[in-house]
Parts: structure tokens; sequence; C-alpha cells
């Protein structure tokens, strides 16, 4: 996509994330406090305002994401949730559910702007699009359907985007968490442990990093397979 059609639809991509992102740190709030770990929500993190989590994280809310729209075509960025690294020791389980919240709740907002186009699509609203994050439907130009088209082409992308990067089992994303519920409790603090020793999140984000470019454009093709599935024109 031309840089300056980038530029003109800068500020919808950006709610899309930031609305991504927030679902994603309430979910972990939530789950936290419904397993016994008051720490984010009594910090104010379980909440579907987005200020208290730019007021944690301004640096990859704000900044990194207008940069990586500017230099890659498309928005990455970060947030966090506290929580008691004690609680997790005492419950890896309950951690693990803490962890997966995230990822689930982008999945289920991808779910939501799925259904979303199918209804236009349905409705002759929308046309499908091309493969690109913010072009998977389209509507008439110059009207309302086609700035939906849009934004809910970027917000199906985005948070099936978010949840792939942050299901990678390395530190410090949510996969290196909620690996603890495929393995024995005692197995999954030694684990734990090990990755919480100096430079492993340096090494995990670049591992993470070098990884995703591989393996995201099946997952988005996946994706794009399954909101389009029987869809007949």
């Amino acid at each position: 996509m031309p840089f300056q059609e980038i530029m003109a639809i800068a500020p919808m991509w950006y709610v899309a994330f930031l609305l991504s992102l927030t679902c994603h740190e309430a979910a972990h709030a939530l789950v936290a406090d419904l397993g016994g770990d008051s720490t984010a929500a009594s910090s104010g993190q379980a909440t579907l305002n987005p200020a208290p989590h730019v007021k944690r994280e301004p640096f990859g809310t704000v900044l990194v994401p207008i940069f990586s729209l500017i230099w890659m075509n498309w928005m990455i960025g970060w947030a966090s949730a506290p929580y008691d690294p004690y609680w997790q020791q005492r419950y890896p389980r309950r951690a693990a559910w803490m962890a997966l919240a995230g990822p689930g709740a982008n999945l289920l907002l991808a779910i939501i702007a799925a259904i979303a186009i199918r209804i236009g699509l349905a409705f002759g609203y929308f046309a499908p699009g091309t493969f690109s994050f913010a072009g998977l439907a389209v509507g008439a130009p110059g009207e309302i359907s086609s700035a939906l088209a849009t934004f809910l082409s970027i917000l199906f992308a985005q948070n099936l985007l978010l949840m792939a990067f942050n299901l990678l089992p390395v530190p410090p994303l949510d996969g290196h968490i909620a690996v603890g519920l495929f393995l024995s409790e005692s197995t999954t603090l030694k684990f734990l442990e090990f990755v919480r020793q100096p430079g492993f999140g340096l090494i995990g984000l670049l591992i993470a990093w070098n990884l995703f470019g591989y393996m995201f454009r099946p997952v988005f093709q996946f994706g794009v397979a399954l909101l389009y599935l029987g869809y007949g024109g």
C-alpha cells in the first residue's frame, strides 16, 4: 500500500490497534483477578478504558505503533498487566490461563470482525478485497461502507497478528507462561525459573521477531480462508 494511503487510514488503524491491545491486557487482568491475583485489577488494568494501559506503557502503546506503521506498513507494540510472581509460583496453571486470556481476547475480536465482514458481504454492503491487512473487504468508494470495510479488515488482521505473536512460547511473550497448561506443575516451575535468567527476555524477542515473519503468513492465509469459507460472491 502506498505511503499516502497508509497515512490516510493511520487514525483508523491506531483505533483498531489500541482497542485490540486494551482488550488483550484487560483480559489478562480480569482472569488473574478471578484466579486470585488482584495486582493488575487493583492498579486499574482490568478495564476497556485505554488510558491506564497507555499511561503504564506510553512507549509501547503510542510511539512504537506509529513508527512501525510508517516503517513496516503495519502496527506492532505492547502494553503490560502486572502480576504477582509469587502467585504464579503457587498457581502456575492459573497463571497459564491468565497468559492465554490475552491472545484469547484477540481471537474473539478477530471472530467479531469476521462476522461483521460476512454480514456486510451477505447484504451487499461489502465486496471481497485483496490479501492485505487493510483491504480484505471493500465498500463503495467515498461512502461510509468503504471506511467500515477498511476498519474491520484491519481489526481482523491486527488481532490475528497479536494473537499469533503472543502465543510464541518464548519469554517475555504470553506463550511461555501458557505452556503451563500442557506441562506438569513441577516442570512448568522449572521452565519458568530457567527462562527468568538475565538476558532471556531479549533472546526470546529476537527469536520471536525472526520466526514471526515466516510463521505469520500461513496463519494469515488460513485466517482469510476461514473468513471467506463458503462465500460464493
